[in-house]
């Protein structure tokens, strides 16, 4: 009884945060979903197809259960970070649709699978695990780029939320500016006083007789 309302509780926040990042591209245009936004490339359709990759490997091979269509190899020298970026041959339609066919995929895995049920990841340090494990493990992968995924949807138009229901309605311009502000002098009396307080430990060192 524990064990099937572990699997179906982790089952149901993975569905719910996957729908998040695909949510996240609503309304943007095909650049912005693209664009790199950090200074090692990272971009909004990129973490989905990254998403969609590494599922349908913990998911699929892992449980000896291998997605159907050619994905690049976790162990190819050839394709690595080629899951993180979306090339301009590849739409918007393909990366989602791939993403969306690899749910099917692994919630056909997790509901035919009991949650000890034994896998292998030869690229973890210990292969052997249950269920259990991919299931904690993708979750908080997903979970993750879901957060990236916040912040880099922050940055292009101000959007927040964790679902389109629960998404937060956006004070004007002048609130946010007047948020940052008030957090920007927060940080820098912090360091002033910060830097005080080092300066005068120094000076007291200074002054003490060994």
């Amino acid at each position: 009884m524990v064990d099937e309302f572990a699997k179906e509780y982790l089952h149901g926040d993975l569905r719910e945060i996957r729908e998040t990042m695909v949510w996240k591209l609503d309304g943007l245009s095909e650049y912005d979903i693209r664009r790199p936004l950090t200074s090692t490339g990272t971009n909004l359709l990129g973490l989905v197809k990254h998403l969609s990759i590494c599922e349908s490997r913990y998911f699929g091979e892992v449980f000896g259960r291998p997605f159907p269509e050619l994905l690049p190899r976790w162990d190819d020298p050839a394709e690595r970070d080629a899951d993180t970026w979306v090339t301009e041959h590849e739409t918007r339609e393909d990366i989602i649709g791939r993403y969306r066919r690899v749910w099917e995929h692994s919630d056909a895995t997790i509901s035919a699978l009991a949650i000890n049920s034994p896998g292998h990841v030869p690229w973890w340090p210990r292969p052997d695990v249950k269920l259990f494990n991919i299931l904690v493990h993708m979750l908080t992968e997903t979970s993750r780029h879901a957060g990236h995924a916040d912040i880099l949807r922050e940055q292009l138009d101000g959007s927040t939320g964790t679902a389109a229901k629960y998404a937060d309605p956006q004070p004007d311009a002048t609130y946010w500016e007047t948020r940052r502000t008030t957090i920007e002098q927060a940080a820098k009396a912090a360091a002033a006083r910060a830097d005080h307080v080092g300066s005068a430990n120094a000076h007291d060192s200074m002054g003490t007789t060994p």
